[in-house]
């Protein structure tokens, strides 16, 4: 079995991804003023936070999900359902920072991505197990 090359761009793609995130914050504490360690005071950089934090909350299950599914299952599949969540994790992002009613369709987007890689990776490693 080869590296799967195309998880680890993805990975390295999704990893990116929060670094705009997180560069996001920046932006949005310079248009309110509001310098850190502040967390609150103006609604832009709440919901800008809140992207970012939601983000890293999903990171773990995400990335190793990923991986196992590559392991499992083959790197063009879990790299496939890798950009899946990326594009997930965008359309939350420019979602919720325009208004916090507008990030349901990226958060499901990236849950039904994640589940996926989740569920069948166990299933597969337990499958395995069975054998």
């Amino acid at each position: 079995m080869s590296f799967p090359n195309l998880t680890a761009i993805v990975t390295l793609l999704a990893l990116l991804s929060y670094v705009w995130m997180v560069m996001r914050v920046g932006g949005a504490r310079r248009k309110s003023g509001i310098a850190a360690p502040a967390m609150s005071g103006d609604p832009m950089l709440e919901r800008y936070l809140r992207v970012q934090g939601n983000t890293l909350e999903w990171l773990p299950i995400f990335l190793g999900s990923l991986w196992l599914f590559a392991h499992y299952w083959g790197d063009v599949t879990a790299a496939a359902l890798g950009l899946v969540w990326i594009l997930g994790r965008i359309l939350y992002a420019v979602g919720y920072s325009a208004a916090a009613e507008k990030r349901e369709l990226g958060f499901m987007v990236q849950m039904i991505a994640t589940a996926v890689l989740l569920f069948g990776a166990l299933g597969k490693a337990i499958l395995v197990v069975l054998g």
